[in-house]
């Protein structure tokens, strides 16, 4: 933990963005106490957090997006988007929310990939300078893309094939 705050802190004072998407493994910790506290510590040093719903009801004990929103803002994260699976995803930051719904596929194969691809998409969105609703339906598509194949990243699109299913 002491080097993933060693890495944020640098990239603060070099003015870089900083995304944080918790991925929890409880497993891994002592207790999901322990794992909430730590991992909220990390989260509180970023720009945005990208948590999915029930990733963002154990870490901070709200079940609404809306308010586990509210969590991270109130402690200084500039952004919060909660992936909500087939439902799409809804974000806040301090100039307004809104939901963006889900993009539908014909079968869903695998969902392993499906976050780290909805993750890239808003990311890649938001230092392309796109709004945020923008953004997150890119995140949505890719998503959608990698939820369609076996493996966690042989779904996801080239940049013609994303631009493809955008228009």
């Amino acid at each position: 933990m002491a080097f993933a705050h060693h890495a944020m802190e640098f990239m603060r004072a070099q003015g870089k963005t900083i995304s944080f998407d918790p991925n929890l493994r409880p497993m891994l910790w002592p207790s999901r106490e322990v794992m909430a506290q730590q991992l909220n510590a990390l989260a509180f040093k970023a720009d945005w957090v990208l948590p999915g719903l029930s990733e963002g009801t154990l870490l901070t004990g709200y079940e609404d997006p809306h308010a586990i929103a509210g969590f991270y803002l109130e402690r200084g994260v500039k952004m919060v988007v909660i992936k909500l699976g087939a439902e799409g995803a809804y974000w806040r930051n301090s100039e307004g929310e809104g939901r963006v719904a889900g993009v539908p596929v014909k079968e869903v194969v695998d969902t392993v990939g499906a976050g780290d691809g909805f993750a890239v998409g808003v990311i890649s969105g938001m230092l392309e300078g796109l709004p945020v609703p923008e953004a997150v339906m890119r995140g949505n598509r890719i998503g959608a893309f990698a939820i369609q194949v076996v493996g966690d990243m042989e779904g996801l699109p080239t940049r013609a094939e994303l631009e493809a299913a955008s228009a």
